[in-house]
């Protein structure tokens, strides 16, 4: 029992320190890795490289899909390429398992000590994020150390020997083991290593390892798969296509076993190596040998599993679960549906001002009915960020985090006003025949004009992050607050003329002007976190303390 809790304690270790290399490579080049599977979809052999690459420091394919899925999904690659990348990143974790697989153990103690130190001296910058990088390298080699010491007391265990014997020569049940293996570790890398320390303590036949090693391969299609079951349809192609690859090369590499044993393995050093060594034999073969084939899968893909016409038109679009995986990409997929959910509110702002103008009552019914969509976008944005882990995101991305919430609950706000703008119009002047004066109607216009430039100008702002139009942002705040107020002078002189228009609207001229103000400064705060980031802002706009209790005494000296 005692070697048994050993073992699964070692497996355990080997799972975890995985799980650290990639979390921590995607807290460190997460933004840059999503880049590099972007600009790299030039052309099929291109996009297997940079797959190949990204896999290798992420160490798991089932995040380099996730990663490619979702780019399907948001439109911005073709499902051909997207297939191409994960051929590519097949390869990767099938090199990174040889790299493992040979004796590392004296870097183990090295890569824990160094990454103890920078992950708890500096443990809120890139450096303890490396750190944690080199603590999961570290675990990893000592669990494989472990994994080989604790198996081998197993071997004189008559169940162990029972359950090897009835496994062996039986391909069905090695390749179901292998995939359940994969899917409860979460990493194919993990268990693709352990069965190669496995083999090499000869816990399990050599054959039984590699019809084992299929099944973890298996796996991990399989977990893309159940990783991606709720995602769109442009998602679920990309694991669904990448998984017919995977049996189509299990087909083709299950009757080879017997002549791997018999001509392959005997030129190779060890058990340990043989595994390893056909798990990247099966992964470049289907991925070489298949990487023509993506069109053709491609459109197999779309034939099975067709996007429903009502997709197109669903939210929200972009808040992709399968991201999550993936902070930095995750933090994209909500930037963009905020984006659309200021669509939907510039929609609105829009057709206020053809409801003032011409009393459309159809309009302004569907005008309120579209803030019930900018409140539940506000929600599922929310919701779909605080599933992201803070802990995960560097202090970059919590900056972006953080804007985005406050971007989508100004917006939210934005709604409302117009909802209770739209409503004030249809009680005080549709409803009741009134009408503007001529004078009053321009300068509503005027400032409603200079509001939705603001507000495009705000989306920029938010999208790109330049300081310029920050600036510029602000700068028409305080224009438009002097326009306001200069309207509702003018408007107090046209009631001293008595004009009847403008006395009969005068309660909701003030106030619709009031309100177009409230928004240009829900509008204008989109340029705050840009210019603080930038240091282009000062603390507060009071004066220094100094200078104000100077002037109250100077004050109390002249009284």
């Amino acid at each position: 029992m005692k070697h048994l809790l050993n073992l699964l304690a070692a497996i355990a270790l080997l799972v975890w320190g995985s799980h650290l290399v990639r979390t921590g490579v995607l807290r460190v080049f997460g933004a840059n890795l999503r880049s590099l599977l972007a600009r790299s979809m030039g052309n099929r052999f291109t996009a297997a490289l940079s797959g190949m690459g990204v896999t290798a420091l992420v160490q798991s394919s089932t995040a380099t899909s996730l990663m490619t899925s979702s780019f399907v999904g948001q439109g911005l690659i073709a499902l051909p390429a997207a297939l191409a990348v994960m051929r590519g990143a097949d390869v990767g974790t099938a090199l990174m398992s040889v790299l493992f697989s040979s004796d590392l153990s004296w870097l183990s103690p090295v890569f824990i000590l160094v990454g103890v130190i920078l992950f708890v001296t500096r443990q809120a910058t890139t450096a303890g994020r490396v750190g944690r990088v080199l603590i999961g390298l570290g675990l990893m080699l000592l669990a494989l150390e472990m994994v080989v010491q604790a198996s081998g007391p197993m071997l004189s265990s008559p169940i162990i020997k029972a359950m090897l014997t009835s496994m062996n020569s039986d391909i069905v049940m090695e390749l179901f083991m292998g995939c359940i293996l994969a899917v409860m570790a979460y990493s194919s890398l993990a268990i693709v290593l352990l069965i190669s320390a496995m083999a090499a303590s000869n816990v399990v036949p050599l054959d039984v390892a590699l019809g084992l090693v299929l099944g973890a391969n298996l796996g991990s299609g399989l977990l893309a798969i159940m990783t991606t079951a709720k995602s769109s349809v442009e998602v679920r192609q990309v694991t669904v296509g990448n998984m017919v690859f995977k049996v189509l090369g299990v087909i083709i590499m299950t009757p080879f076993i017997g002549a791997w044993m018999k001509y392959i393995q005997p030129l190779l050093p060890s058990a340990a190596g043989g595994v390893v060594m056909f798990h990247l034999a099966y992964n470049v073969i289907i991925s070489v040998g298949f990487i023509g084939f993506t069109q053709w899968v491609a459109d197999l893909m779309t034939r099975l599993m067709p996007k429903p016409a009502e997709d197109k038109h669903k939210r929200p679009q972009h808040l992709d679960p399968s991201a999550l995986t993936t902070p930095s990409l995750a933090i994209s997929c909500a930037a963009r549906e905020a984006l659309y959910q200021a669509d939907v509110v510039e929609t609105m702002l829009t057709g206020l001002l053809d409801v003032i103008q011409k009393n459309d009552e159809q309009l302004a019914q569907r005008l309120r009915k579209m803030d019930d969509e900018v409140d539940q976008l506000y929600s599922s944005i929310k919701y779909y960020l605080t599933k992201i882990s803070r802990e995960a995101l560097g202090e970059e991305e919590s900056r972006r985090w953080a804007d985005i919430i406050a971007f989508t609950i100004n917006m939210e706000q934005i709604g409302d006003i117009i909802e209770r703008v739209i409503i004030d119009i249809e009680d005080k002047k549709i409803k009741k025949g009134r009408k503007f004066s001529e004078a009053g109607m321009a300068e509503i216009t005027e400032l409603h004009t200079r509001l939705l430039n603001n507000l495009r100008l705000g989306m920029s702002v938010f999208l790109n992050g330049n300081v310029r139009d920050a600036k510029r942002l602000l700068e028409e705040k305080v224009r438009f607050r002097d326009l306001e107020r200069t309207y509702s002078a003018t408007h107090l002189a046209r009631l001293s003329d008595n004009t009847v228009s403008s006395i009969e609207t005068s309660s909701l001229h003030i106030d619709l002007i009031s309100e177009l103000k409230r928004i240009n400064s829900l509008i204008s705060s989109i340029a705050y976190p840009i210019l603080e980031s930038a240091g282009e802002l000062v603390p507060s706009r009071l004066k220094t303390s100094n200078t104000t209790a100077e002037s109250v005494g100077n004050q109390r000296s002249n009284a």
